[in-house]
């Protein structure tokens, strides 16, 4: 009798080390590998991600089967040393079992299962698969009554996942995700672009109307066609009148092809060859921006703010960019407006964005207030510095290099170790 005692005791501990290991292995384990092993169709893996669906129920079950068997296991004890100790047999048995318990039914499968959580989850789903179906209505009553209780005191413990949860989750993966390599560091500056697109508006990337190359629909065909040939674009704003007024966009290659016989040349009236301007809100961000994009089949459109006052251009290239960074072609200006200098600093054009610079540096430099690290500067210091004058910003030294009337054209900006605040 000692023997199956003992016997059923060692049987109960390994079936709630077996419980508690799962446990902890459905409750650390990866859905989103789950989900791709899933996705293959085999058996098991399906069986694994439908209980990480419905965990609840699954962890309810696994915290009744533990303690019941814990329970039987202690109360096997209980027995055993009362027999031989008698009423002293009580303090021995919870003293022996408890050791036992914490170490090899709770703390050991549960290191265990933080190592190898999602084979363990794979390898039980068939055992627990059976488990949760027997005991999901004892599952449903605990859960329906704890939930009640908790509704008295106030607290609605009910679904509560997000979209906005899932984001912050994607951004805690992304930031934990950090390789010694470059090609890691730009990885995980792309992926968290991807998240940004949502909170980043067109007026923050917009090349700005003074820095956008236009055509005057009353040039002579010959002066337009000059300036198409002598600009990188590929679309270019036709104006008419003053520069405020948009009458439509000039794609270079219809343009090329009508100007291809020298005989036609003469004859070609820009303003029935260009595009009807296609104009968006400033505040348009940039997910919705780069949907209405593959919407419309467009890759060019013109930004305007709540007056109607064209403010600049966005592209679709530009919202690439703001994913994998500068996108540069054989046409391209290569100077990007920033400079690392061999003490660290960096020479910047103030109309250099201050996302840029933070991506391309792994800097923190807030853009709430301002987009380009000039209108930052300027909107800190609620002043139009002189060349010359130096500011502690954010941690940082900034310098006025150069100065164009009200506007700072070119800045100095190192870090200040140890300085902190404004």
């Amino acid at each position: 009798m000692l023997i199956l005692s003992l016997v059923l005791i060692i049987t109960l501990l390994i079936a709630a080390a077996y419980f508690s290991a799962y446990e902890t292995a459905i409750s650390v384990a990866s859905k989103a590998k789950l989900h791709q092993l899933a996705k293959s169709g085999a058996k098991r893996p399906v069986l694994a991600e439908k209980l990480t669906n419905e965990i609840s129920y699954m962890l309810n079950t696994l915290l009744a089967c533990n303690t019941a068997f814990n329970a039987g296991a202690t109360a096997l004890a209980t027995h055993i040393f009362e027999d031989s100790f008698g009423s002293e047999g009580v303090f021995y048995a919870t003293t022996v079992m408890t050791c036992l318990i914490l170490i090899y039914a709770e703390v050991l499968p549960k290191l265990l299962a933080i190592k190898d959580s999602e084979k363990i989850v794979l390898k039980a789903a068939y055992i627990m698969n059976f488990t949760l179906t027997v005991c999901k209505p004892i599952a449903r009553l605990t859960v329906w009554i704890s939930r009640g209780m908790l509704r008295v005191f106030g607290i609605n413990v009910g679904d509560s996942a997000s979209g906005d949860v899932s984001v912050e989750e994607l951004r805690g993966v992304i930031d934990l995700h950090k390789g010694p390599d470059q090609d890691s560091h730009q990885e995980t500056s792309m992926l968290r672009s991807i998240l940004d697109l949502r909170s980043v508006q067109v007026s923050e990337i917009m090349v700005h109307r003074k820095n956008v190359t236009m055509l005057n629909a009353d040039d002579p065909i010959e002066s337009i066609v000059d300036q198409v040939l002598d600009s990188p674009f590929s679309r270019l704003p036709l104006w008419k009148g003053t520069l405020d007024n948009i009458i439509g966009i000039v794609n270079v290659k219809i343009l090329v092809r009508e100007a291809r016989s020298a005989n036609k040349l003469k004859t070609i009236n820009v303003q029935e060859i260009a595009h009807k301007p296609w104009f968006i809100p400033d505040s348009t961000d940039l997910l919705e921006q780069l949907q209405m994009f593959r919407e419309r089949k467009e890759h060019f459109a013109l930004v305007v703010d709540e007056y109607g006052a064209w403010l600049g251009i966005v592209t679709l290239e530009d919202i690439l960019e703001e994913i994998v960074g500068e996108i540069d072609d054989e046409h391209d200006i290569s100077v990007r407006g920033m400079r690392l200098q061999p003490d660290g600093a960096v020479i910047s054009d103030g109309t250099v964005t201050i996302r840029d610079l933070n991506r391309e540096f792994d800097w923190d430099l807030p853009d709430e207030a301002a987009a380009t690290i000039a209108g930052l500067l300027i909107n800190t210091v609620r002043m139009i510095p002189d060349v010359g004058q130096v500011f502690m910003l954010y941690g940082f030294r900034f310098t006025v290099l150069k100065r164009q009337r009200n506007q700072i054209t070119l800045l100095k900006i190192g870090k200040c170790d140890g300085f902190r605040g404004e």
